[in-house]
């Protein structure tokens, strides 16, 4: 079974992103499932994909529509400096993957048949959505722990408690 997965390329605070997850059966050509994940992004995320930053495997891909880009990694005369940028955050969507497959159990399934490997890759995707939007209500949760506790020294209101004293 390969696992496909569209992940933002634009550099966030709070990390990538996945945004789509598909499984096809067998051991298809990389270049035969970009159609179907760009079609899956689109219909979850409402908003048409204009570029897509692949590795090599997507070679043939056979994916022609307007408004549409498919960039390959090691193409030569991309003159685009906004183009070359954000290949070069297309390496960054690879530690994304690896921590999916260590953190998420993405390369051991315990779910039995087609249906099985879909429904992992699926709680693998949204798992890793899951801790980055923990981490960041964590951080969020400490900064409005920290203003309170000066805000209330800043005041004066902080008293130690006189049965501990």
């Amino acid at each position: 079974m390969k696992a496909s997965f569209a992940v933002t390329n634009a550099r966030c605070k709070g990390g990538q992103f996945v945004l789509g997850a598909r499984t096809l059966p067998g051991t298809p050509y990389d270049g035969h499932s970009l159609a179907a994940q760009i079609a899956q992004t689109e219909r979850l995320t409402g908003r048409r994909v204009k570029r897509v930053y692949a590795d090599r495997g997507y070679r043939g891909h056979g994916v022609e529509r307007d408004g549409l880009d498919v960039i390959l990694s090691h193409t030569r005369g991309i003159t685009s400096p906004t183009i070359r940028r954000e290949m070069r955050r297309r390496n960054a969507i690879e530690p994304v993957i690896g921590h999916m497959k260590a953190d998420g159990l993405l390369e051991r399934n315990h779910l039995a048949g087609p249906d099985g490997d879909a429904i992992n890759a699926l709680l693998c995707a949204a798992g890793d959505n899951l801790r980055l939007l923990a981490r960041w209500l964590r951080l969020l949760w400490l900064w409005i722990l920290a203003r309170t506790l000066r805000l209330r020294a800043l005041l004066g209101t902080w008293r130690q408690d006189p049965m501990v004293a």
